[in-house]
């Protein structure tokens, strides 16, 4: 009869903390953003954010779906809409904080917003002189995608629902590369003359409307930049993202990329995007109006980081 190993129980364990507090870190951000939605201000400017479907510079097909939604969305009744949005959104958080019917909710999740993205972020456009990344709400597709391909539902979890295996690891690669993919997008316009030439442009845009002590955060980190240059600043941003994207997308140094990322991506969050502000009665600095886009992506890395060890692990278990 085999005796089970202890210090792999042990590792075992710790892993399936760190893989359940990423994800209840994502339904705390989640019910912020529910709490940041029930504001009536919310109501009165939701359906003008489908306008970002035909800003200048989005191509016509766009530009009509997002008249079409518009014009659906006005049908129903803005304010049944917004009601029927916060209700599915304080849905989602609940089970992604409890874990109840997560393993089927992250679904809901996932296509909620792509639809978000494709309306409310316009694809992430326009795509012009500027852009900077794909947008919001893609990203919060990408972390209820990555529940799903890691099984996230089975740590910290108060229902457990779904099953309780550890994912293949053709389920981690996917997930690696579909991250990557999106740093990969992101670094192709940091490496665009708008960028190049204009980083500081962006963080100084971040401080308008912020509290004095954020405000004075972003000033000095524009300052330090200023220091270095602003040119040098963006260039080594952009191969800071160039690696990043490369290690994701082929596996190469990426236990030391995780963790250079996410730490990179909360750096971003409390500078270029102004900690997801300016906050005001119905609105925040981003898309959707939620916190942020650059620490969800922190919590990406944080699952993969978890994903990975638990993979290593289960490949360790095996041998032995």
């Amino acid at each position: 009869m085999r005796t089970p190993n202890l210090h792999l129980l042990d590792n075992r364990n710790r892993i399936e903390w760190a893989l359940g507090l990423s994800r209840l870190l994502f339904g705390a951000m989640c019910l912020v953003n529910v709490a940041l939605h029930l504001d009536p201000a919310y109501r009165t400017h939701f359906l003008a954010m489908f306008g970002a479907d035909w800003v200048p510079g989005q191509p016509a097909w766009l530009a009509a779906y997002g008249h079409a939604m518009a014009a659906l969305v006005g049908g129903i009744g803005v304010g049944a809409v917004v009601y029927a949005s916060v209700a599915l959104e304080a849905l989602l958080a609940f089970s992604l904080l409890s874990g109840w019917q997560l393993h089927r909710l992250a679904w809901v999740g996932l296509v909620y917003n792509l639809w978000l993205w494709s309306t409310v972020g316009g694809l992430g456009g326009p795509y012009t002189a500027g852009a900077t990344d794909p947008g919001t709400a893609i990203a919060y597709a990408l972390v209820f995608a990555l529940i799903l391909l890691t099984h996230g539902w089975r740590p910290l979890a108060a229902f457990r629902h779904g099953p309780v295996d550890a994912p293949a690891q053709w389920k981690f690669t996917l997930a690696r590369v579909l991250f990557g993919l999106l740093w990969a997008f992101d670094t192709w316009w940091k490496w665009q003359p708008a960028f190049l030439h204009g980083a500081g442009t962006y963080l100084a845009g971040s401080i308008a409307g912020q509290p004095h002590w954020i405000a004075a955060y972003i000033g000095f980190v524009l300052h330090v930049i200023q220091r270095v240059g602003t040119e040098n600043f963006a260039i080594f941003a952009a191969l800071a993202e160039s690696a990043l994207a490369f290690s994701l997308l082929t596996g190469v140094l990426i236990d030391l990329a995780m963790p250079l990322g996410a730490f990179y991506s909360l750096v971003l969050w409390s500078t270029a995007e102004g900690m997801g502000g300016p906050y005001g009665a119905g609105f925040t600095g981003n898309k959707g109006d939620v916190l942020g886009t650059a620490n969800v992506y922190a919590v990406v890395f944080l699952l993969l980081i978890a994903a990975r060890a638990e993979r290593r692990l289960a490949s360790r278990g095996a041998a032995h």
